[in-house]
């Protein structure tokens, strides 16, 4: 699964991040080795999959979000797009992607006290981490504005909270763009049979590319009509009051030739 840039860099949830800004990469490479996180990553999946059933919201889901979350913070600011969040505090540029990067990793963490409300959950256990970190790299002052944008980031990832900032609705973009079928895997083999599992299971592919008429193209191939309840109610509702609907283009393509309930759906 791949996500393709405009400048032809690609981001793959299994590799290595590789993002031109040295600041995010020193910060990724030390939040990726940091025990309590990774402890996190394993823990917060307990609840949505093993005893709900639900889909992956563990290390893979992470991974796949904080990347995608890079090349579409990428693909913006080549479509010249201005991000508020990090400017609005005083902070410097390369801090975007710091925010972003952050909050990509800490989002689902509320996870390990409940699905329902995990957002809410995620602000106090993203602060410790956070309060811990943050000193590695950044005086007390800018540690107190980069730590508010990036909780103001993950509250706003699942929440009727509306993103005050386009870091805050990059996260919230992304976190619906992990869709496809991989994601429904355990909670479908375990007999799950749920709209998210089965819709989740007719997605093939989402790829991120550098749009024509906006800065970004979002294609998502699916191979059953269900699908359609992944981009039309799930994904439109995140990019719905993201700040970034006029900047971005989602096309759902059925592949499927037998099956032609739904042949294209466009947001």
């Amino acid at each position: 699964m791949t996500d393709t840039a405009g400048n032809g860099r690609n981001y793959d949830p299994d590799a290595d991040h590789a993002f031109p800004d040295e600041r995010v990469n020193e910060v990724l490479s030390f939040v990726e080795q940091d025990a309590e996180i990774n402890a996190y990553l394993g823990a917060q999946n307990v609840n949505p999959v093993t005893r709900m059933r639900y889909n992956d919201h563990g290390r893979k889901h992470i991974e796949i979000v904080l990347n995608r979350a890079l090349c579409l913070y990428d693909l913006l600011k080549q479509g010249d797009v201005e991000f508020n969040g990090a400017s609005d505090q005083g902070l410097e540029e390369a801090d975007e992607a710091v925010i972003i990067a952050l909050a990509g990793k800490l989002h689902d963490i509320g996870h390990v006290v409940h699905r329902s409300d995990h957002a809410y959950y995620s602000i106090p256990l993203a602060s410790d981490i956070l309060d811990r970190i943050l000193p590695e790299f950044y005086d007390i002052g800018e540690q107190v504005r980069i730590k508010g944008e990036v909780l103001h980031a993950i509250l706003c990832h699942h929440t009727e909270e509306i993103p005050l900032t386009r870091e805050a609705g990059v996260i919230r973009v992304c976190d619906g763009l992990d869709m496809e079928r991989g994601r429904s895997r355990n909670p479908y083999e375990r007999g799950g049979r749920g709209i998210n599992t089965v819709s989740s299971q007719a997605i093939q592919r989402v790829s991120l590319q550098e749009g024509e008429a906006v800065p970004v193209h979002v294609e998502i191939e699916m191979t059953d009509a269900a699908g359609v309840y992944q981009v039309d109610s799930l994904l439109k509702a995140k990019l719905d009051a993201s700040g970034l609907e006029e900047f971005v283009r989602i096309v759902a393509i059925n592949t499927r030739s037998e099956n032609e309930l739904v042949q294209r759906l466009e947001l």
